[in-house]
């Protein structure tokens, strides 16, 4: 199920998304956990997962996390992604992010962001709801740096 909610739908504009022997490995628990855990941890952009609570507290970081960042992924699970915000982040990006996750939208964004050793860098992120059924269950950030 939140193998299914990350990938999408199995159509998009009516066209086939993919395989029924992918469709299958999705919606296996075993496989689509499998899937979404190599497609994660082999991705060339950061991946942070954050909890549903109003804090959005790191529950995943992959390990170009730790690439962009500086930071261990196991150093910053229950913290919340402002440890990457400083004194040059646009509030208003991220009252647009802010907003976007309070209405269970996506968003699309960049800003000045820090490493773990205080070094900004210009951070572009997509942050989408992880729902089950209708239920947001966590978000799910793409993270890369300019």
């Amino acid at each position: 199920m939140i193998a299914q909610s990350l990938i999408g739908g199995i159509f998009f504009k009516g066209k086939p998304r993919m395989s029924v022997k992918f469709e299958k490995l999705v919606n296996g628990a075993v496989g689509g956990l499998a899937l979404l855990q190599v497609l994660a941890e082999n991705s060339f952009d950061s991946v942070l997962i954050t909890d549903d609570s109003p804090e959005g507290k790191i529950i995943y970081a992959n390990k170009s996390f730790k690439k962009l960042t500086g930071h261990n992924p196991s150093e910053i699970i229950g913290k919340t992604p402002r440890i990457l915000q400083g004194p040059g982040t646009d509030p208003e990006v991220i009252a647009r992010l802010s907003a976007a996750m309070k209405s269970g939208k996506k968003f699309e964004g960049k800003a000045i962001n820090y490493k773990k050793n205080g070094t900004p860098f210009i951070m572009y992120w997509r942050v989408l709801p992880i729902k089950i059924g209708k239920k947001i269950n966590a978000w799910l950030a793409i993270q890369r740096e300019q």
